[in-house]
């Protein structure tokens, strides 16, 4: 169970995230696509961070990624955090380019993880919030 002080640190839901929540919520992790260069990315925003275009679309990604880079915490700098040490935070690519910050799951040996390493889509619940989480994939 989360402790209660991670109410603070929920995402606060607009016109332009809310659609990504509610597919997370329904099992899906999108993503936007630029209609005008290709782009894609993480997270959402009104235009398209390379060419500024106001037009885009929504993805659903293939739940496949790799890890670029990682860090576990080892000290909680939220009450929040606290019961979750050791934890493990990475910078994720998914498999269509997006990348994002998210947490590695199903872990116990953070020695064991590689850059470049395949990684599978894992959404979890966090206060009642579904959350992008990424597993190692086997070997």
């Amino acid at each position: 169970m989360i402790d209660e002080g991670i109410a603070t640190l929920l995402p606060q839901r607009d016109a332009l995230n809310t659609p990504y929540w509610d597919a997370l919520n329904e099992g899906r992790h999108i993503f936007q696509r630029c209609s005008l260069c290709a782009n894609a990315w993480l997270p959402p925003r009104n235009e398209c961070p390379r060419c500024l275009h106001d037009a885009w679309i929504w993805e659903t990604a293939s739940g496949d990624a790799r890890l670029i880079s990682w860090v576990v915490y080892h000290t909680a700098f939220h009450p929040a955090f606290a019961q979750r040490l050791p934890y493990t935070v990475a910078v994720v690519e998914l498999a269509e380019g997006p990348r994002l910050i998210s947490n590695i799951v199903g872990n116990e040996d953070p020695e064991m993880l590689r850059i470049g390493q395949a990684l599978r889509l894992v959404i979890e619940r966090e206060a009642d919030v579904a959350v992008p989480h990424y597993r190692p994939e086997e070997a």
